[in-house]
């Protein structure tokens, strides 16, 4: 059983605590917590044993996990890795892995570090959205494990495993390329999405009453936190330039078939769409 120490005590950082308590992985967790009121919550609730100030949190640490938005990781890795006893461990929980992977490649203490994301989460936020088996069944992506030492994936791997999640290996640049397409570009279209919905509709109670399930299922991510999705569309702004340059060309495409009111093509658009289905499907299974 390890000490360990979770910097940043809402959603993710509160679901690992729960579940590390939970499956016996802890002997004792630590919170480490900018927002007071945060922190007052998760001592509350029993997510941490206590909440104290980074370096001596990190000082009697076995594991210290970075569960805070992608540009608070980008500047605390660094010298959170820094702090790191010689024989703990650092893993952060960040979105994207690209510059995150690029600023610690050649610290002395590169080894001790697990370059991570759990594909998980919720569109709420704060130490009350911390969920019990938040983590279970999911992939979770770990970047340039090479770089890791035997001894800190050993332990990363016991902490994921105690987590339920499901480990896959991909070098930061794939993550990132991957992910603009298959997460972020998903929540920009939501945000937008409800942006146009609101510009349009000015009636509250007329959306409450017209919109359907198909409706609330697309626009759910558009309730996510912008605190956390900017810093990240920021960190991918590459990738997620180019996935949004096709999306567009798509969308455009189908607005001229429907000036058209070339039923066919719009059909054929809709039918390759479709063939997203089985892939789904067979995830679910």
């Amino acid at each position: 059983m390890k000490v360990i120490t979770i910097i940043g005590l809402g959603l993710i950082g509160g679901s690992v605590a729960r579940d590390l308590r939970r499956t016996g992985f802890a002997s004792s967790i630590i919170g480490v917590e900018q927002s007071s009121q945060h922190a007052a919550t998760a001592l509350q609730l029993g997510l941490v044993e206590e909440v104290l100030p980074l370096q001596e949190a990190v000082a009697q640490s076995d594991v210290v996990v970075l569960a805070i938005p992608v540009n608070a990781i980008a500047t605390m890795l660094q010298p959170v890795l820094s702090l790191l006893p010689e024989k703990a461990i650092l893993i952060d929980f960040g979105s994207t892995k690209g510059l995150l992977c690029e600023q610690v490649r050649n610290h002395a203490k590169r080894q001790q570090y697990v370059a991570a994301h759990p594909i998980a989460g919720t569109e709420n936020s704060g130490p009350t959205a911390a969920l019990e088996g938040l983590y279970a069944g999911k992939t979770n992506i770990v970047c340039e494990r090479e770089l890791s030492s035997d001894a800190a994936m050993a332990v990363a791997m016991e902490l994921f495993e105690a987590l339920g999640l499901q480990t896959v290996f991909m070098d930061p640049e794939a993550h990132d390329k991957h992910l603009a397409y298959i997460s972020h570009l998903s929540h920009i279209s939501s945000f937008v999405l409800s942006m146009t919905v609101l510009n349009v509709e000015k009636e509250e109670k007329d959306i409450f009453a017209l919109a359907g399930s198909g409706f609330a299922s697309t626009v759910r991510l558009a309730k996510s936190s912008p605190a956390m999705w900017a810093p990240i569309f920021e960190q991918n702004s590459t990738y997620l330039n180019n996935a949004l340059e096709e999306y567009i060309t798509l969308l455009k495409d189908f607005q001229q078939h429907l000036h058209n009111r070339n039923s066919d093509k719009l059909c054929k658009m809709m039918e390759e769409a479709n063939k997203i289905r089985p892939v789904l499907e067979g995830k679910s299974q």
